[in-house]
């Protein structure tokens, strides 16, 4: 399969000057200047974007690309929980985490002391927000919540798998943290006053 590289993928920087379909924005003089007189200033300029729904933007953008680069090219219809687990493999060869082999002499420490050759692949943690983030785009784009690839049992096993071989290569537990109980307000006498 050849792909291309995507300047949106989901570890770029760039925030990207599109719009949702893909084409850039662009205002004529006129029409900005009849925005501007009618008093529709706001209009003119769209809202800024959360953090979160800029990535999703380029999450889904980069997606889109994937489709339309696989050989042979998939529709949305087309794509199954197959396709992104294809992808979500894809995406490992840009991750940055490193992720220790069983015979390599790290495995399972969290902070190794030196450098080896093992490889860098996508944290668990990025992938599972990607996959959120590319299931609600799904539905936002028109998806039926029932025909969701992103919400499959298979997506969910895959990212069990993962999480539990990185945990166990580099010695990292993803067990959820407790919430700590509130205190109650305890009043206590005031300690004694020191002797001078």
């Amino acid at each position: 399969m050849d792909l291309i590289a995507n300047p949106d993928s989901p570890h770029s920087n760039n925030s990207g000057g599109s719009s949702p379909n893909g084409s850039p924005r662009h205002l004529s003089a006129s029409s900005s200047a009849a925005a501007t007189g009618a008093g529709a200033a706001s209009s003119a300029s769209p809202p800024s974007l959360s953090r979160y729904e800029s990535q999703k933007r380029r999450d889904w953008n980069t997606f889109g690309q994937y489709l339309r680069n696989h050989r042979p090219p998939l529709s949305l219809s087309q794509c199954s929980s197959a396709h992104v687990l294809e992808f979500l493999r894809y995406l490992d060869q840009f991750g940055k985490t490193k992720i220790h082999t069983h015979v390599c002499p790290f495995f399972g420490h969290p902070n190794p002391p030196s450098p080896c050759p093992c490889p860098l692949r996508q944290a668990w943690g990025s992938l599972d927000a990607l996959i959120g983030r590319l299931r609600a785009a799904y539905e936002e784009n028109g998806g039926k919540p029932e025909s969701n690839p992103f919400g499959t049992r298979a997506i969910r096993l895959y990212l069990r798998e993962v999480r539990e071989v990185q945990s166990k290569a580099r010695g990292i537990s993803y067990e959820k943290k407790k919430r700590k109980k509130p205190q109650q307000n305890q009043h206590h006498p005031p300690p004694p006053p020191a002797a001078a």
